[in-house]
């Protein structure tokens, strides 16, 4: 069961990744024909602003959660690393704990941003304003996945650590 899961993880965060490389692409293209349109055309599309800062949530987000599946996300490690065994592994349970809790929390309350501002618009864009939380809700609810991979890892004696690479 605990593999099934991994694999069910292991697909979202292919998803993420790929959602992420395509904004990224969207990204680049926009910004291509914001430039364009500015210095050639000498009529800048405003749109692209509102755009860009929708993907940019989204890319930040979503690529944060894979860094959490893929344990590459920001983090200060060194001592955890070094520590004994018995102390490494208290660390990593309780660095697996307070994850999958912050992610909840961003999950529910960036899921109240949402509805909060699903009735107003994004300028120029003309679509809901509480669209731009929606990537960080799903971003919390696959940190909190992740975190639980984590734990059922953790749980069977599984440690990726520097020094046990080595």
């Amino acid at each position: 069961m605990i593999s099934r899961y991994h694999q069910l993880l292991d697909l979202f965060c292919f998803i993420s990744e790929w959602i992420c490389g395509v904004a990224l692409v969207v990204l680049t293209v926009i910004f291509g024909w914001l430039v364009y349109g500015r210095y050639v055309l000498n009529a800048t599309p405003t749109w692209v602003e509102q755009v860009s800062l929708l993907l940019i949530v989204l890319i930040g987000f979503l690529g944060a959660s894979v860094g959490v599946r893929r344990k590459t996300h920001l983090g200060v490690s060194f001592f955890r690393d070094y520590s004994p065994r018995p102390v490494r592994r208290t660390m990593e349970f309780l660095s697996y704990i307070i994850m999958g809790v912050f992610g909840a929390v961003m999950m529910v309350n960036s899921y109240d941003l949402a509805v909060f501002k699903w009735g107003s618009n994004i300028p120029l864009l003309n679509l809901p304003e509480g669209l731009r939380a929606v990537p960080i809700t799903v971003s919390g609810f696959l940190i909190l996945l992740y975190s639980i991979g984590h734990i059922a890892d953790w749980m069977q004696g599984i440690e990726d650590t520097p020094l046990d690479r080595e």
